[in-house]
């Protein structure tokens, strides 16, 4: 059977030649019965992320486009529908996690998914949209980058209000500290600026500080930052891009530590982009470069990786935005490929964010070296 024949192949979250030339053989002449599950680790350790779907186009809200079914389409040559994504660059979920909102630079538009409705629309006409956040009446607050500012527009999309400062440059990411009432904007700048900072807003839009402290590479400092999120605590975590590292600052800006760092090893970077936390406050990691997600725990400890490079449902290629909902549903914006994927962390407690300790010869204990993480049960960052 095929799916037996797929299941033997799916190694460690990553599709392998013989995947491909299996499904190229087959998938004219055998009926596809059930979808397979893409999932990370390999067994036999326990899955904590499994793909869910993919998520390109209005079409999407009314069939399924599950790992087994999206291949099929890609062998079969289906072309995309009219309102299919282009470059995704930005992504928002609903506090319910109903309603997905990707923004998309090529369109210049951001495109609403309903998924209870099975409704889509969009506002439409923007100039060059990227970050995308809501405030507590979920309200949708969009940069727009060749406007250098941020437009707020209500459930219905009607604008209300347009934020910005005159030192904003190149606005990127963006965040919302609904309990402080704060509006971090990345300013990912120009190459002979100095500026390459946070812009902080108060909700009215006024202008009230920058998280930072310019260009460079010292703690604190950015080259290129893109993408934001916070923590439950009102901790601000930046993608230091061209750092190839995540900074994180506590709620008055002060800088607290780093997250990875510039190379090809385990927990480190290429290029960074998307930033987000799950329920248990481990954060996520999308590297446009290797073209994964890579998830660390609160102490900066690795945990796990997924995604990878490549072209069929679930592998990635040149990641932008990450979102999650209180599901702990991840959303990842697939540039390349022109679609979101949905993932689910499964199977997983608080207490598995932590690393085992490993006892000493006297008996006391250490903590466990980079590399041997509970949840990445051995496995490496794809290449």
């Amino acid at each position: 059977m095929l799916l037996r024949r797929l299941a033997s192949i799916i190694v460690g979250g990553t599709l392998t030649a013989a995947l491909f030339l299996t499904l190229a053989g087959c998938a004219t002449q055998q009926k596809v019965e059930a979808p397979v599950k893409l999932v990370w680790p390999a067994a036999p350790q326990t899955t904590r992320i499994e793909f869910i779907r993919s998520i390109a186009s209005d079409e999407d809200l009314k069939r399924d486009t599950t790992f087994t079914q999206g291949v099929v389409n890609f062998l079969a040559g289906r072309k995309p529908p009219p309102n299919n994504l282009v470059e995704p660059m930005g992504l928002a979920v609903s506090d319910d996690g109903q309603v997905l909102y990707v923004s998309d630079t090529a369109w210049q538009e951001v495109f609403i998914f309903d998924f209870p409705t099975k409704s889509f629309r969009k506002i439409e006409e923007l100039q060059l949209p990227i970050g995308l956040a809501l405030d507590a009446q979920q309200n949708l607050y969009v940069v727009e980058q060749n406007k250098k500012g941020i437009t707020v527009f209500d459930r219905e999309g009607k604008e209300l209000r347009f934020i910005t400062d005159p030192s904003v440059e190149r606005p990127t990411g963006i965040a919302i500290d609904r309990q402080r009432g704060k509006i971090y904007l990345v300013d990912t700048a120009l190459k002979a600026s100095k500026e390459h900072t946070v812009k902080v807003f108060s909700m009215d839009g006024k202008f009230i500080g920058r998280v930072g402290k310019g260009k460079g590479e010292a703690p604190g400092q950015f080259q290129f930052p893109t993408y934001v999120a916070l923590d439950g605590d009102g901790n601000l975590y930046v993608t230091d891009t061209m750092n190839g590292r995540v900074e994180m600052f506590d709620p008055d800006g002060k800088y607290v530590k780093t997250f990875g760092e510039l190379g090809d090893g385990w927990g480190m970077f290429a290029r960074p982009k998307g930033v987000a936390l799950d329920s248990f406050g481990n954060l996520y990691v999308a590297d446009s470069g290797w073209s994964n997600v890579q998830i660390f725990n609160r102490k900066g400890k690795v945990l796990l990786f997924f995604g990878g490079r490549g072209i069929l449902p679930g592998m990635l290629r040149n990641p932008t935005a990450v979102a999650i909902d209180k599901r702990n549903h991840i959303y990842v914006g697939d540039y390349i490929n022109h679609r979101i994927e949905e993932y689910a962390l499964v199977n997983t407690t608080a207490s598995d964010s932590f690393l085992e300790p490993e006892l000493k010869a006297d008996g006391g204990e250490k903590g466990l070296e980079s590399g041997q993480q509970q949840m990445a049960g051995g496995a490496g960052p794809a290449r």
